[in-house]
């Protein structure tokens, strides 16, 4: 007991390091040479923010949810226009969604040392550990997806389903990705021993979500006659279906095509109206085989590359889609460059073979957190994707790569598995080697399918 306590104690030691050491090296590349500027929407929502301080709108746009302006002016309020004061509550946020997925990962059937693994792997990845230093929003919806699932977990409590209502409507107010797929949550509510429904907690939560998200359908209902948030669906799925790399930032048409998109009608209605004609006359002129055919070679290697928003943005190439905005010297940019393609590697592989390993029945959180990645990753085949798109996903592909690695090292060490959750069985392997490469394909063959930099 003495040595498992030792070999606890010295995990987490060596966890607290790696994760200092990874934070110095990213607020360094950060501040070291200069503060990196913001680049895409992260300079809308700084614009915003502001804009909500001066007194303006606490909604100015049908494209970006209100929530990470209104954070951030909420954050300036109280501390000053400083972006060090959002980054430092985004890194909490970051660390609290590694306690998340690990509190998450026990409760779907993971042992302790997978849940620690998990919660590892995730946060000390620099590429996701970055996205706290960010003015996207990203960290923020993340904490509130993975704070409802767990609250979620604690069904039938009615104080825990008003609470993941709460979680559930904020996230919607922080990213638009949730407004279709909210009623899946309510799975959580069905109790399959008795056949039935339990409608006191499914109720309290769909007021929790409705309460938070009143506000901003009442302002698109005065506004513009229609209960809405952000609607930048049609906009997306036009962007994405005329991307033609498979890397994120190689001419992209995303901020080109925006303004125009903002031209073309003075109401959401009008501008999708408009768009959606646009989009069906390209299917009509390619045809419905040829369009998919394009999507499927092209967009999941952009929504799994390798070339992470850490790595597009330091050094480098811009022809292969490097917008080179941090200042970082080689030997960090190489460091960096190194830990991210590793962990992403490791993380894309342990994953796939956790996946193809998993033997544990599904029950109903783990049944939502798979209907979730799978509504996301058929999203994906068609609107505009970028590799940040993936973060979402992050949390669970950590938590299938924990139990695997904790189980092949448990064989390794004592000649059988010992979590229950994996088999590691020769055919179960044989998938989960499959699907793994695959998603390296995925990841790190888009530069060269492409010919980048060649000409």
């Amino acid at each position: 007991m003495t040595t498992v306590a030792a070999r606890r104690r010295a995990g987490l030691a060596i966890f607290i390091a790696l994760f200092a050491l990874s934070q110095a090296l990213l607020w360094y590349a950060y501040y070291g040479h200069g503060a990196k500027p913001l680049i895409g929407d992260e300079a809308e929502y700084q614009r915003s923010a502001l804009a909500i301080l001066d007194g303006g709108a606490w909604m100015p746009s049908t494209i970006w949810p209100p929530l990470q302006p209104l954070l951030l002016a909420a954050v300036y309020a109280v501390f000053g226009t400083h972006l060090l004061a959002a980054q430092l509550l985004q890194t909490l946020l970051f660390i609290l969604c590694g306690a998340l997925l690990r509190d998450l990962w026990r409760r779907v059937g993971g042992s302790v040392a997978a849940a620690n693994t998990a919660a590892a792997l995730f946060l000390l990845n620099p590429a996701t550990a970055a996205y706290a230093q960010w003015l996207w929003p990203e960290v923020t919806h993340l904490f509130l997806l993975l704070a409802a699932l767990c609250l979620l977990a604690r069904m039938p409590a009615r104080l825990a389903a008003f609470a993941a209502g709460l979680c559930i409507g904020l996230a919607i107010l922080a990213k638009s990705l949730l407004s279709v797929f909210w009623p899946c949550f309510l799975l959580a509510f069905l109790r399959r021993s008795r056949s039935r429904v339990l409608l006191q907690p499914a109720a309290v939560f769909v007021l929790g979500l409705g309460l938070v998200t009143a506000p901003a359908l009442w302002h698109g209902w005065r506004t513009y006659g229609t209960p809405m948030i952000a609607d930048s669906s049609m906009y997306n799925l036009w962007v994405g279906l005329t991307d033609r790399w498979r890397s994120d930032y190689v001419l992209d048409m995303g901020g080109v095509t925006l303004p125009a998109f903002l031209a073309s009608g003075a109401t959401p209605q009008q501008r999708n109206a408009i768009y959606a004609q646009k989009i069906r006359s390209l299917v009509d002129e390619r045809g419905v085989v040829a369009v998919l055919a394009d999507q499927f070679g092209r967009q999941y290697f952009r929504l799994f590359s390798a070339k992470t928003p850490l790595l597009s943005q330091l050094p480098g190439a811009a022809c292969a889609g490097h917008l080179s905005v941090y200042s970082s010297p080689p030997w960090l940019t190489r460091t960096l460059t190194f830990a991210n393609d590793a962990f992403h590697a490791i993380i894309l592989v342990a994953a796939a073979c956790g996946l193809a390993c998993w033997r544990r029945r599904p029950d109903r959180l783990l049944l939502i957190i798979g209907v979730f990645v799978v509504y996301q990753l058929a999203l994906f085949a068609l609107i505009h994707v970028k590799a940040r798109f993936l973060f979402p996903m992050l949390p669970f592909a950590c938590g299938f790569a924990g139990s695997f690695l904790v189980a092949a090292h448990a064989r390794l060490r004592a000649g059988a598995a010992v979590d229950a959750t994996i088999a590691l069985t020769p055919w179960r392997l044989a998938i989960g080697a499959a699907i793994a490469a695959l998603l390296l394909l995925f990841a790190f063959a888009g530069p060269a399918l492409d010919h980048l930099c060649t000409a």
